[in-house]
């Protein structure tokens, strides 16, 4: 009897499993094979970076989760997808989803030879670990914003939400069938003469990782995105590896990576092509390593923006190694809003090979997408940036080593080492552009940095002898003044800065006291006396002191002194 019922039992377990399987089941029958969409042109082997350059980590941080075997295999075609290209399979994606998600180590299958064309898609967590999305087929975004639904999100196309130990890989391509949006008349850009022609407005970001930790991008083709192609935002334990990356030259805003608020960053082994940023760091961004990837074209790495709209923004801890940038606009950039505050400290970049890059090292902190930004009274503080072993070519349309630091926040820190920068055509060295930038070189440069401060600022708000005669060559003070109380003006305002430790904008005060002491000049114009000269002076140096002195306090609570330094 007992033999019977052993036998009952193992019948009904049989039909469980093959009941429950059937929606696993990979399918790896032959099929007819459907066209993908044209793809972009990938760059040319980029050279190899020099030999002297470490090599890339073999076990990056973090541990991949896709490694684990799995016998959950989910082909969205168990699930009605028809990957035709035309058909909608957003259906059977978000249930092959809910099935992959519910097990451990289960897998998503986006087969090869097949074309599935999916709307704006959310794929949230928590789900258990070990989740692969497989892309070995293609996986298509509308072809457009006409043929975007009108109830979906124009933020994004495919968000990956709350997840953990989760991995994208694979040997297919994501299409974002980007085209249509960039030719939107909204965002102004670059033509193919240098004209400026219409852009994006609202655009989609392709892909957006948002909240979640250890994630894994390997070995996928990302294509044409109508704006950002990858986007983390407040994300943990990121690893991306072997991943490419196109879309035109002259694609706006089609960034390739870009990080925000996301920690523990590994970007290996990646060759990336766009009309933007090749990488970008956000604010909040820390401990990010980058090696062995290629910008070519992009707009280089960057930090930042930084500082929008008078924000608080940190970045922290990036190296960059064995990188290839070429035939870009920028090369390593940081750019800040003025009017920002935080910091950007603890960046490396070592082993970079320039060809025809424009702003081949470049810090901005005067950045702005307009010609009517004003001038703002803080800015985010560049600390400790190391420059070692860049050479190449740079495009002589442009100085290949710009330090452009906020007027009252100095950059400091700032080390430059084997550095050896020519022009790619011609025999012009453009010298290199500092304002209140202080570091240190190791060793000579290619073209000599003559500008760069020793040291670090004795005060805020000091300037060199450098960038005073830049300040008095501007036209308001040629005009505006005689040459001596031009001199004494601004000997009067240096040690204002120094004494009321005003922060504010260099360009926007100088104007201010330009004209105040003007007018007080003018009221004893026909006064012969040197003393009443001597005394409207320091009139006019008291009122002016007095002023930035009331809009300091009135701006930070501080209350300052009221004693003024006497007229030279």
């Amino acid at each position: 009897m007992s033999l019977i019922q052993g036998s009952f039992v193992l019948w009904i377990t049989m039909i469980l499993f093959i009941h429950n399987v059937e929606g696993r089941y990979h399918n790896h029958k032959r099929h007819k094979k459907i066209p993908p969409p044209v793809e972009s042109p990938t760059p040319e082997d980029p050279p190899s970076p020099p030999s002297n350059s470490p090599s890339v980590p073999s076990d990056p941080y973090p541990t991949d989760p896709g490694d684990s075997p799995s016998n959950c295999i989910f082909d969205v075609r168990s699930f009605g997808a028809v990957g035709d290209g035309s058909a909608d399979d957003t259906a059977a994606f978000k249930e092959a989803w809910k099935a992959a998600c519910a097990v451990e180590s289960g897998v998503l299958l986006v087969p090869e030879n097949y074309c599935f064309k999916i709307t704006s898609t959310i794929f949230s967590g928590p789900c258990k670990p070990g989740l692969v999305f497989q892309v070995d087929g293609t996986l298509m975004a509308p072809d457009g914003p006409e043929c975007w639904p009108k109830g979906d999100s124009l933020a994004q196309w495919l968000v990956f939400y709350r997840l953990d130990q989760m991995t994208l890989s694979g040997t297919g391509t994501i299409e974002g069938n980007g085209e249509q949006w960039w030719d939107l008349p909204c965002k102004p850009h670059r033509g193919p003469n240098g004209n400026t022609i219409s852009g994006p407005c609202e655009s989609p970001t392709m892909i957006r990782f948002f909240m979640s930790s250890n994630l894994v991008l390997r070995g996928v083709k990302i294509q044409n995105s109508p704006m950002f192609h990858v986007k983390f935002d407040g994300c943990e334990g990121v690893l991306i590896d072997k991943l490419s990356i196109s879309s035109p030259k002259l694609s706006p805003n089609t960034d390739g990576i870009h990080l925000g608020n996301t920690r523990g960053v590994g970007i290996y082994n990646s060759m990336i092509s766009n009309g933007d940023d090749c990488i970008s760091i956000g604010p909040g961004c820390s401990d990010v390593d980058i090696q062995g990837v290629t910008c070519a074209p992009t707009h280089g790495i960057s930090i930042g923006s930084l500082g929008v709209h008078n924000s608080q923004a940190c970045v922290s801890n990036l190296t960059v190694r064995n990188t290839i940038i070429k035939e870009s606009d920028n090369g390593l950039r940081i750019k800040t809003w003025q009017g920002g505050t935080g910091s950007v400290t603890g960046l490396r970049f070592e082993n970079i090979q320039m060809e025809n890059v424009r702003n081949c090292i470049i810090i901005d902190q005067y950045y702005c997408m307009s010609k009517e930004c004003l001038n703002q009274t803080s800015a985010v503080h560049v600390n400790d940036v190391l420059y070692r072993n860049i050479k190449g070519t740079y495009d002589v349309r442009t100085p290949p080593i710009h330090f452009a630091c906020s007027d009252t926040v100095a950059c400091t820190n700032i080390t430059l080492s084997e550095v050896e920068l020519l022009p790619y055509e011609g025999e012009l060295l453009d010298d290199p552009f500092c304002w209140n930038a202080y570091g240190t070189q190791e060793t000579m440069t290619i073209p000599p940095i003559n500008c760069l401060r020793e040291g670090v600022p004795d005060t805020v708000g000091e300037l060199s002898s450098y960038e005073w005669s830049i300040v008095l060559k501007m036209p308001s003070l040629q005009t505006a003044l005689p040459p001596e109380l031009a001199n004494n003006t601004l000997r009067l305002y240096r040690e204002c800065l120094r004494r009321a430790k005003f922060i504010g904008h260099r360009q926007h005060n100088t104007e201010l006291l330009v004209d105040m002491v003007r007018q007080q000049f003018k009221r004893h114009m026909s006064e012969t006396d040197p003393e009443k000269i001597q005394k409207l002076k320091d009139d006019a140096a008291r009122g002016l002191i007095n002023h930035m002195m009331y809009e300091s306090e009135r701006m930070t609570g501080r209350k300052f002194s009221r004693s003024p330094p006497k007229a030279a």
